[in-house]
Parts: C-alpha cells; structure tokens; sequence
C-alpha cells in the first residue's frame, strides 16, 4: 500500500514537472513589413521555393553572434520555424511589390507558375555590432523562357546595442522586406 503511494505521488510529481516545463517557452513572432516600393514584373505568377537557411538560422532558436564571433543562443524562440517563416514572408512582400500572384512552394493552383524563385541563405543574425544581418543568393527561373537570373545580397538592419528577441524579429522581418524589394528590382522586372 506504501509503495503504491509513493509510486503514484512520484508519477504525479513528474506530470507536474513535464507540465510546467513545457508551457515555459517564449515566442516571438516576425511582424509584417509593409513594402514601400512598386516594381511591375514580367511574371504574372511567382513560386517561392522553401528558404534555405544555415543550422543555427534554421532552428527554433534565436541566435545572437558575440563580439568573439561566436552565435549563441539569445534563450527566446521563434514562433514558426525561420525558413517557413522566411519564405512566407518572401511570398507575401513579392506578391505586395509586384502584384504578381505569388505563392509558396508546392505551387497551389492548377498549371505551374510563371518562374520559380529559389533563396540560399548563408547568413542570418544579429549582431553585437548593431546588426541583423541577411546575405546569400536568389535564383529566379522562369518556366517558359529560359531567361534564367540569380544574384547575390548582403542586408544589414541596424539594432540598438543590446537588442531584445522582439527588436531582432522586428529588424528580420525588415531585412526579409529588403530581400523581396532587391530581387523584384533586379530579377523580376
């Protein structure tokens, strides 16, 4: 009878430890940028292939590079995992600037897309320079005509000097803004 009641408080004990555990985690979401800019595209429809991102960009996490070099993580997470994040985001600002149908990969509707955008990320974090930054290269591959376009971007979005995990998804989501303006000026018109 004693046994049963330690087994049954000790299993009551860890429900409540798992429990509190998992409802700990802080989120911070990227908020919506709205793009300024206007650029007519020669696409009438656009396909954003899922964002490529470096390990420690593609985690849960939010990562912050030291003064060293070193990235480490902040503590807080993301609210969806950056590379889906990222390339709705990408979706989103394209479709805003171009007023192109635009649309995550798998393409959704019948037929295919007019091109295929595709974003390689090998850069993604802020700094204690005062820094978001965003770099890699596009690619942007259109369906019919074989007018092929890729290039590459280096986007810094200033930060004050000790950033909050909300600062840094602010100034993410200012840089992935500056990432659809760059490729609709240089790609798509």
């Amino acid at each position: 009878m004693k046994t049963t009641f330690i087994s049954k408080s000790l299993l009551l004990a860890a429900t409540l430890l798992v429990a509190a555990c998992a409802g700990g985690d802080v989120r911070f979401a990227t908020p919506a940028v709205e793009p300024t800019v206007k650029v007519a595209s020669r696409y009438r429809s656009l396909e954003v292939v899922e964002v490529t991102l470096p390990s420690y960009a593609g985690a849960e996490e939010i990562y912050f590079q030291q003064p060293d070099g070193s990235i480490e993580e902040l503590g807080p997470l993301w609210a969806d995992l950056p590379s889906r994040a990222i390339t709705l985001g990408l979706a989103r600002d394209l479709g805003a600037i171009t007023g192109a149908t635009v649309a995550p990969a798998p393409w959704p509707f019948r037929g295919f897309s007019d091109a295929r955008i595709d974003v390689r990320i090998e850069e993604m974090v802020a700094t204690a320079s005062g820094q978001f930054r965003l770099s890699g290269q596009y690619f942007v591959a259109p369906e019919q005509d074989g007018g092929d376009r890729s290039g590459h971007f280096s986007i810094a979005v200033p930060l004050p000097e000790k950033a909050t995990a909300a600062q840094i998804a602010a100034a993410r989501g200012a840089a992935t803004a500056q990432l659809a303006e760059q490729i609709a000026k240089a790609a798509l018109r």
